[in-house]
């Protein structure tokens, strides 16, 4: 679709979009002039930035994996961004075939792609519109308490999306009201930019994305610990994006370089 159609749409296509963003990092082609602008102004300012998106994935599909062949077959994942390789329900089904995926963004760009991706998808797929500053909103959609049983273990996947929700948002309570809504033997997969490590890096970072259409609000490793609140965290426990469970021997001299720390937490 044409810049000018997503415009006739009513979609602000001058306004950088984090989830463009981040399919710009990632060699995708859904990006506009601005997200590109403000990708390499970004980029310019902190290389390590794309190497971030990468491992963001990379981890995505390990931990989804892993989950997986724990006997998980129900996914929940908010602020989900534009389709790409390896997606959610790629991963889960090529152990489980049942596995069920939610996918939820409020982006109507990313709501779009993810559903002609998905049109010839399997009926254990959905994608539902959903702001996760409003978690009450998701869990009450009857297009997700119709799609995942809440009786059995869901993994919640909050990745590389909760530094983008401001203190004003209250992010422990989003996290804690979507955890209580689960049942025992669910699962916390979140992915979050730190400033601890790279500072510079960090103001250089948050400054670009004031422009975005979210803010990047990066925390310490001891805020993002708290995040798990009621979570067992599982080992390695909360680490650099290349250190969680490497499928090979780490190839980063500083895995600080990823600029994301990440964790996975079982509720008991």
């Amino acid at each position: 679709m044409a810049d000018e159609e997503w415009t006739q749409r009513g979609i602000d296509v001058n306004t950088p979009s984090v989830a463009r963003l981040y399919d710009y990092y990632l060699g995708g082609k859904d990006n506009f002039p601005a997200d590109r602008l403000a990708a390499e102004e970004i980029l310019a300012a902190v290389p390590q930035v794309r190497t971030a998106a990468k491992e963001n994935r990379a981890f995505l599909g390990r931990a989804v994996r892993f989950l997986a062949r724990e006997g998980i077959d129900q996914f929940l994942d908010i602020g989900t961004g534009l389709p790409t390789q390896g997606n959610v329900h790629e991963v889960a089904q090529e152990i489980n075939p049942e596995a069920r995926v939610a996918y939820v963004d409020h982006d109507p760009i990313v709501l779009a792609h993810a559903r002609a991706l998905l049109r010839g998808a399997k009926g254990e797929v959905r994608v539902v519109s959903g702001d996760l500053r409003r978690p009450e909103e998701i869990l009450d959609s009857a297009e997700i308490r119709d799609h995942l049983d809440p009786s059995r273990p869901v993994a919640l996947l909050l990745v590389a999306i909760m530094h983008f929700i401001t203190e004003a948002d209250d992010p422990r309570r989003i996290i804690a009201t979507l955890r209580d809504a689960l049942p025992s033997g669910s699962y916390l997969v979140l992915s979050h930019g730190t400033h601890d490590d790279r500072l510079e890096a960090a103001r250089k970072g948050t400054e670009v994305y004031k422009r975005a259409s979210s803010p990047l609000v990066l925390r310490s490793r001891t805020d993002i610990r708290r995040l798990f609140d009621g979570f067992d965290l599982i080992r390695p426990g909360l680490v650099w994006l290349p250190e969680w469970r490497p499928d090979d021997f780490p190839v980063y001299d500083d895995p600080s370089e990823s600029l994301i720390v990440c964790g996975v937490g079982r509720k008991p």
